[in-house]
Parts: structure tokens; C-alpha cells; sequence
């Protein structure tokens, strides 16, 4: 089949990729012609595990192509694809649409067959039903069908995500659209992986409800670290005691800084506003978001209470940067916020993350970026891990001591206990641990 792919960003170009992997014809579309010439050259604009390797295995076998012409890749395309951005609009916390309307209507202009035009980027309920009024109101004669197909794609695991999905979600109940997802996604179909065809309104709204769910899970363990420091447990006891219960699971119930990236911080608030416009409030979700942020406010006061309650003058040594491991993502990371104030309350913050320091300069310009992590904790008087990089996980606690001022860690994703790191003569302050 024929697939076009309107926006090469994390999730267009994952998707586009695996569908070329699929053996389908992919072609991915975007205006920004620096990235289709970087692209066409083989770089590839996002870190992602694995995604520069599926991109030049399709490309060299003629499947996979990038263009800055949207007309050319829409003609004879079974499938067109938005995957544009949809951030969180400015003021209000709505979902900014804009890309995504932009996207469609030049995608109408440019239809002359039958096509699936389908929403991939994450909409807010009822987006799918108003790009197909506004293009049919423009092009009435086109013959086309909408359909909703939400990612649940993990960053630093999507091309897994793509090929081995728990569900693939399809809003549309129009049977020729059905025919066209289902030739899409047939190898999927005969992994038995489950595919929901349910309407549109659904489609949006499992997206937002899954994210908003999965955020809520975090923001309820970090909840209960906070009372567990307090009354001497152990969160990650907690946490296993809990997950052993197969109606809780497991995932999702580590206790940390707070949650970040793409999805999470902009669908809770998309989704909230969309309550607010229909009059039906959303409280729990509301609370999540507001013990979110919070929590990364909070995690500012633990690192200052662990260096004897100042850290003015002080060495702060921060590892990890980015929202969550495997990506270089940026996006709302814990420590875009605990950073700057450690840097506002007098400390110098040195800082390392395998990935993330070249967008973390553009963000935080004023700290320091180290070439590796034994380089940031020299001279400091407390180190910091913020993102549980697999790397940080095995340090020679007796070198990282050698190294430091000062001997306090404060771990804010919990991968060295207590024991360990108090025998090996360090302060030690973690998530949820009870003295």
C-alpha cells in the first residue's frame, strides 16, 4: 500500500518508518527542509533507540522516502497520515490545533483519489469529525473518509511500541475506511494483536484517558512516598506490595521527581480543558496535574534540606537531564525546573545527561555541562540524579566519593539504596525512604 506521513517528528517518523518496515510505500512529508535534506542524507532529527537503523534499512529498500511537497506524496496514497505537533496552547492549556487543521485542508487540496485520511497526532475529542467537515465543505465532491488512530508509543521503546502493540486503536465505523486500516495493519492482525475500530469521539478519547490514568498512577506513588518518609516505610516495598495485585500492576508505580515529556503534561491538561468545556469537571485529573507540579517544586527543597538546609556557594553535580532515559527528549523534565532553582538559590550546577545537553543548553544556558559524569561531581558537594540512565546505575561508590567535596547523594529515581551507600560513607536522601 500507499502511505503518505504529514510531519516528520517523534511520532511521524517512527510510524513512518515502521509502516515502511511493514513493506507498505511510505512517504514522509514536512515543511521544515532542513530536516527532509538531513534525513535524506541519513541523520536522523531525534534520538530513539534502534530508529536510525529501521530508517536506512527502508530507505535503501526504496520504501521509505522524504519530500517538502505534500501534493506529490498525496497523489495515489491509500493512507495520509497527520502526525504534526499539537502543543499546549499558550494562556488557555488547550490543545493548539493549528498545525493539525493546516495539515488537513492542504491535504484536501491536494486529494485526487480515494483516501483514509488519518488523525495521528493527539486531538482532542471531535477533531477527527471537524477536519472532515471543513474539507468536505471546501471539496464536496472528493472522495475520501476520516479516521482517528491514536500512538501509544513510549519514548526510548517505540519502534517496539509500533511493531508489538498491546491494542492498535482505529476510530472509524465507515467499512471501506475499516478495509484500508485493516490492509495497513494486517501484519499486526496475524500477530493477534487486538485492533479496536470504535467511533472517532471514542478513538480521541482513549488516548487521553490512558495518559491521564498512567499519570495519575505516578503522581498517586509519589503521594505515597511523601507519607512514607514520614512514617518510616519504604515506597519501593510499597510499590511491590501494590503491584503484586494483578487488578494495580506494577507499572507505572515508581516513585520519583515528577512526570515529564511529550504526552503526559500536555494530554492531562488538553483533557481537563476539554471537561471544562463540556461542564463536566475532571477532579482527579485536576489533582494530578497540581501534585505534579508541585512535586518537582518540592524536589528543589529536598536537594537544599540534604546539604544542611543552603546551598548557596555550593557545587551541585546533576545526572541526568532528559524526562526519562533512552531519549533526548526535554519536554516539562523534572529538571528544567529543579535546576534553575538550585542556581537561584546561590549553587553552581554542573551537569551531564548521555543525550539531552545539547537541547538542555538552549534551555538552561547558564549551567555547566559536563563531558561525562565523573567530570560534573568533581569538587561537588552534593550529586544529584534526576534520570535513572542505565549508566548511573553502577557507580564505584568509593571513586564517586573520592571525587566529591562533600559525600551526600541525593537520588531522586532510588537506584542505590540506603545501605550501600552509606557503607560507602555517603549522605544518602531518596524517594519515599522512611528513616
Amino acid at each position: 500500500m500507499r502511505v503518505t506521513v504529514v510531519g516528520t517528528g517523534y511520532v511521524g517518523l517512527v510510524s513512518g518508518a515502521c509502516f515502511s518496515e511493514f513493506g507498505h510505500d511510505v512517504i514522509c512529508v514536512d515543511k521544515d527542509a532542513g530536516k527532509i535534506e538531513r534525513l535524506k542524507k541519513g541523520g536522523i532529527p531525534i534520538y530513539e533507540p534502534g530508529l536510525e537503523d529501521l530508517v536506512a534499512r527502508n530507505v535503501d529498500a526504496g520504501r521509505l522516502t522524504f519530500t517538502t511537497h505534500l501534493a506529490d506524496a498525496v497523489k495515489g496514497a491509500d493512507a495520509v497520515f497527520i502526525a504534526v505537533g499539537t502543543p499546549s496552547r499558550r494562556g488557555d492549556g488547550h490543545a493548539d490545533l493549528s498545525y493539525v487543521y493546516a495539515a488537513a485542508e492542504e491535504i484536501g487540496d491536494s486529494l485526487q483519489d480515494y483516501a483514509v485520511i488519518v488523525t495521528k497526532s493527539t486531538v482532542p475529542v471531535g477533531t477527527t469529525a471537524e477536519i472532515e467537515r471543513r474539507i468536505r465543505e471546501k471539496h464536496p465532491a472528493k472522495e475520501f473518509d476520516l479516521a482517528s488512530n491514536p500512538e501509544f508509543l513510549r519514548e526510548g521503546a517505540a519502534i517496539e511500541d509500533f511493531m508489538r502493540p498491546n491494542r492498535v486503536v482505529v476510530g472509524t465505523l465507515v467499512e471501506r475506511a475499516q478495509t484500508v486500516m485493516r490492509r495497513l495493519y494486517r501484519p499486526l492482525f496475524l500477530n493477534e494483536t487486538p485492533v479496536l475500530f470504535v467511533k472517532p469521539e471514542t478513538s480521541e478519547l482513549i488516548k487521553y484517558a490512558s495518559n491521564a490514568f498512567l499519570a495519575t498512577k505516578i503522581s498517586f506513588i509519589n503521594e505515597i512516598a511523601d507519607l512514607c518518609e514520614v512514617v518510616g516505610a519504604d515506597v519501593q516495598d510499597v510499590a511491590k506490595g501494590m503491584g503484586l495485585d494483578k487488578r494495580i500492576g506494577g507499572k507505572f508505580l515508581h516513585a520519583g521527581p515528577g512526570y515529564g515529556g511529550s504526552c503526559f503534561p500536555k494530554d492531562t491538561l488538553a483533557l481537563l480543558r476539554t471537561g471544562e468545556q463540556y461542564d463536566i469537571p475532571l477532579r482527579i485529573v485536576d489533582a494530578v496535574v497540581s501534585v505534579n507540579d508541585t512535586r518537582k517544586a518540592r524536589m528543589t527543597d529536598k536537594v537544599i534540606a540534604a546539604c544542611g538546609g543552603s546551598v548557596a556557594g555550593k557545587k551541585i553535580a546533576v545526572l541526568g537531564l532528559t524526562f526519562k532515559p533512552n531519549t533526548d527528549d526535554m519536554r516539562d523534565s523534572p529538571s528544567l525546573v529543579i535546576i534553575p532553582a538550585l542556581e537561584a538559590a546561590g549553587a553552581t550546577v554542573s551537569a551531564f545527561d548521555p543525550e539531552g545537553m545539547h537541547e538542555a543548553h538552549k534551555l538552561m544556558p547558564g549551567t555547566t555541562y559536563c563531558d561525562d559524569a565523573f567530570t560534573a561531581m568533581d569538587g561537588a558537594d552534593a550529586l544529584v540524579i534526576i534520570t535513572e540512565w542505565n549508566q548511573f546505575r553502577a557507580f564505584d561508590l568509593g571513586r564517586v566519593k573520592s571525587l566529591m567535596r562533600t559525600p551526600v547523594l541525593v537520588d531522586l529515581r532510588n537506584i542505590y539504596g540506603r545501605a550501600h551507600a552509606e557503607e560507602a560513607g555517603f549522605t544518602y536522601v531518596g524517594i519515599g525512604k522512611g528513616a
